[in-house]
């Protein structure tokens, strides 16, 4: 079975309310982030109210958008926070379906932002992707980071919202992967196949 399949299949039988960790391996880091971007993005069917809230601290949001594009999602079924297109000088073209950030630094910014989503796309399934951990370690210190992710997914809990968080690592031992295990219900690792 294809690793995107597989992720697809377990993040549906998740409940609303749910915070998992889906971990890409920094060896297979394109074919495993092509594989979590297919999986998250066709979670729910289309004809449905679904939306999907991208937090994008890694790839900029018109990357992001021309994979949905050649993944066949709806414009109306994806909005994008944006953290990272102003520090990478990647502003040129602003998405209409996305809300910017000037800096992955500015956690409070974000959280607000996807408030402001939250209720301007209110659907039967809200599904809240954030693109990467590893990029938000990189720019926030790690007390703060805790905090935030602390705050931001109990929040996103008790409003049924389903919060996916990439995470790039191959040791589960890791300090980033011990601070998110300790806000995650679950952890995901993409597995491809071998041979």
């Amino acid at each position: 079975m294809p690793p995107d399949l597989d992720i697809g299949d377990r993040l549906r039988r998740l409940s609303g309310g749910s915070a998992v960790a889906v971990r890409l391996s920094p060896a297979e880091y394109a074919d495993d982030y092509f594989a979590a971007l297919n999986a998250t993005l066709h979670i729910a069917p289309p004809d449905t109210d679904a939306h999907t809230i991208f937090v994008s601290v890694t790839n900029p949001s018109a990357l992001v958008w021309s994979i949905a594009q050649a993944l066949a999602i709806d414009e109306k079924q994806l909005s994008f926070v944006d953290a990272i297109s102003h520090t990478m000088m990647n502003y040129k073209d602003p998405l209409p379906n996305a809300t910017y950030v000037e800096s992955p630094r500015m956690l409070e910014t974000i959280m607000l932002r996807v408030e402001f989503l939250l209720r301007l796309h209110p659907g039967a399934r809200t599904i809240l992707v954030i693109d990467s951990v590893n990029s938000l370690a990189i720019h926030n210190s790690r007390d703060l980071l805790s905090e935030f992710f602390h705050i931001m997914l109990n929040n996103l809990k008790s409003r049924q919202v389903l919060s996916i968080l990439l995470i790039v690592s191959d040791d589960a031992n890791s300090e980033l992967d011990q601070m998110i295990g300790l806000v995650v219900d679950e952890t995901i690792d993409v597995v491809r196949p071998r041979g």
